[in-house]
């Protein structure tokens, strides 16, 4: 018997976030503060004081990655290599196809807040928990957007005790399962333009990243600068 609900617990946090809440989730690369509405997105963005200049990640699956995102084959190579072939976390960046039906269930300005020149962030392969949650999202033709349960610039949280309580406070549901798996590298996920190579955050599993890269692709990455060594 599992200790965890998993099933029942993304089934209340998928509820709340349906009907205009916002939620506090387990990610394998952190804890994430998660909104499905232009409003809510807007309220995590005002209590984690984040700048305007800052924009939106959604939480996908690859059914999500290979709806939205309009990738090459060697992009799409690159995806599946990382996220299937050898099960990482990936912080996704790709340009998208914003006629897709999907982008209906949020306004323009969200859409606005969430792209670059119709480039969207999505972090895939967070865990048991982000499998669940992004399913039912999929499932039911939402997009679920947001960024790190945290006051803006103060660093992921791995676990909910180290959130501050005006973030914990915000939300209407906190999911707490502990320690995250990656906890123990102290960053989230890297974020990779899959489509021009540019690292946008060297995060979790960098150098596993960069080595899949090499070895399959024949890809050169930079080595991790000194300075993001610890975040």
């Amino acid at each position: 018997m599992s200790v965890l609900d998993i099933q029942g617990d993304a089934q209340k946090a998928f509820h709340i976030l349906q009907n205009g809440g916002t939620c506090i989730l387990p990610m394998d690369v952190g804890y994430a503060f998660l909104g499905g509405s232009f409003d809510s997105v807007m309220h995590i963005f005002n209590t984690k004081k984040r700048a305007n200049t800052k924009y939106n990640a959604v939480i996908g699956n690859m059914d999500h990655h290979k709806a939205l995102h309009v990738v090459s084959s060697r992009g799409s190579e690159i995806v599946s290599a990382i996220v299937e072939d050898y099960d990482l976390p990936l912080g996704i960046i790709a340009p998208c196809n914003p006629e897709h039906e999907l982008f209906n269930s949020i306004n323009q300005e969200l859409y606005d807040r969430s792209t670059v020149d119709d480039t969207l962030a999505m972090l895939t392969n967070a865990g048991k928990f982000h499998a669940e949650i992004t399913r039912l999202i999929f499932a039911a033709n939402k997009l679920v957007f947001g960024s790190s349960a945290n006051v803006s610039t103060t660093g992921t949280r791995f676990r909910v005790e180290d959130i501050q309580d005006e973030i914990k406070d915000a939300a209407d549901m906190v999911v707490n399962y502990g320690p995250v798996k990656y906890t123990h590298q102290g960053m989230s996920s890297t974020l990779l333009n899959v489509e021009t190579l540019e690292v946008v955050r060297y995060g979790c599993c960098y150098e596993n990243i960069a080595d899949i890269l090499k070895r399959h692709f024949g890809i050169d990455m930079p080595p991790r600068p000194n300075n993001e060594l610890s975040r």
